[in-house]
């Protein structure tokens, strides 16, 4: 036990030693790419696993037609990249292969599709080592249902809280019984970033209300530290109307039609973005309807914000996968490089196709349309709007 004992002390110490550097590190960051100024922007595009090939598929397909002129003349190249597939990752012993990670660092952007992350074992997720070897700091996810007054986006921390050391936790055998510890992380300047972002957007799109998402009575280093640099922060946006929700509240909150149409910006740690953003798809309609962008200042991933659904695969129901969220991933991704046009062209489409029209529907039964029907459909609708 003893032995034990002191293992794990070392291994926090690395951990910890690890953290810190990281800390500093992160102060050194410096602005973001200016698209508009490049001369060839590369997108990425990664199939995943799962139900991923055949939806992005659909994807590729949209951007090779939003596209053709950019692509044309060499100002946008379309980059396909494989082996983030779970057989690979299993096979090299790698959350991403190091020949795969190297072509997504030479891309500017990046579209990708689910990736599975098998339970047990130390393999993390694939996610998690892009937003952290990318430093893709916000996770933002929008929602909208107007018919329900909503209208919400959401900044989620991405590279710190629970996730950041989520393989990387203490195990201590204890004789007659054990111990298991995981680590939870929030630096100073990780918290400033993901906070600005959120009142930057409120204050460029004229909303008013920002809502920060803590456990800060219970959590009080961590939840405490990012609750304090929030509202500190808050002080150089006077004109937001800035509020603080304890988490297990917010999601009863997002439930209750009297007060969620009050909500407009929220900004939240990393594992409660991640469950509170689900809940949110959720009420627009599922997780199959809403999109994801992960930014960073050097790049950003653009993807589905639901899993690989294995299930389905193994139901043989993976052609009758829904394409919309990584359809309106594609959306965010042409908004964030300055093809605000297409992306609008984009969303347009989508609203005819899922929300007015619906001759094509897509419900992950055999009883709907396939994918690949309703990515011709909304396809064919931008055709016909060009």
């Amino acid at each position: 036990m003893e032995s034990g004992f002191e293992n794990a002390i070392e291994q926090f110490r690395e951990l910890l030693s690890e953290q810190c550097a990281r800390a500093v590190k992160l102060a050194e960051e410096k602005d973001g790419v200016d698209f508009s100024s490049k001369k060839e922007i590369v997108i990425g595009v990664v199939d995943g696993d799962g139900i991923g090939p055949v939806i992005m598929k659909e994807a590729r397909n949209l951007l090779q037609e939003l596209l053709r002129d950019e692509i044309a003349s060499g100002k946008v190249r379309l980059k396909d990249i494989e082996g983030l597939t779970v057989e690979n990752r299993l096979e090299k012993g790698q959350s991403i292969p190091d020949d795969v990670l190297e072509e997504l660092k030479s891309c500017d952007v990046i579209l990708k599709g689910p990736t599975t992350t098998p339970n047990g074992g130390t393999l993390e997720s694939a996610n998690v080592t892009l937003r952290r070897e990318l430093d893709l700091f916000a996770n933002v996810r929008p929602v909208c249902v107007p018919s329900q007054e909503i209208d919400w986006i959401f900044f989620r921390e991405n590279t710190e809280g629970e996730y950041v050391l989520g393989s990387r936790g203490i195990h201590v055998d204890l004789g007659d019984t054990s111990l298991s510890m995981d680590f939870k992380v929030t630096s100073e300047y990780g918290t400033k970033r993901i906070a600005r972002s959120a009142f930057e957007y409120a204050r460029q799109n004229h909303k008013k209300h920002v809502a920060i998402v803590t456990k800060a009575n219970i959590m009080k280093k961590t939840d405490g530290e990012f609750s304090r640099i929030c509202h500190e922060m808050a002080k150089e946006y006077p004109e937001l109307e800035v509020g603080e929700w304890y988490v297990d509240i917010m999601t009863a909150n997002l439930l209750n039609e009297n007060i969620r149409k009050n909500f407009e910006v929220f900004i939240l740690p990393n594992l409660y973005g991640d469950i509170i953003t689900d809940e949110a798809a959720q009420i627009q309609g599922g997780v199959g309807t809403a999109g994801s962008a992960n930014i960073g200042s050097k790049h950003a991933m653009f993807e589905a914000i639901h899993g690989s659904a294995p299930r389905m695969v193994e139901e043989g129901l993976a052609d009758y996968a829904n394409p919309s969220s990584v359809f309106k991933a594609t959306e965010m991704m042409l908004g964030h490089i300055g093809l605000e046009k297409k992306a609008k062209v984009l969303a347009r489409a989508l609203k005819i196709c899922a929300e007015e029209e619906k001759k094509v529907v897509v419900d992950g039964t055999k009883n709907g349309a396939t994918a690949h029907e309703f990515g011709t459909y909304v396809l064919e609708t931008i055709k016909r709007m060009e």
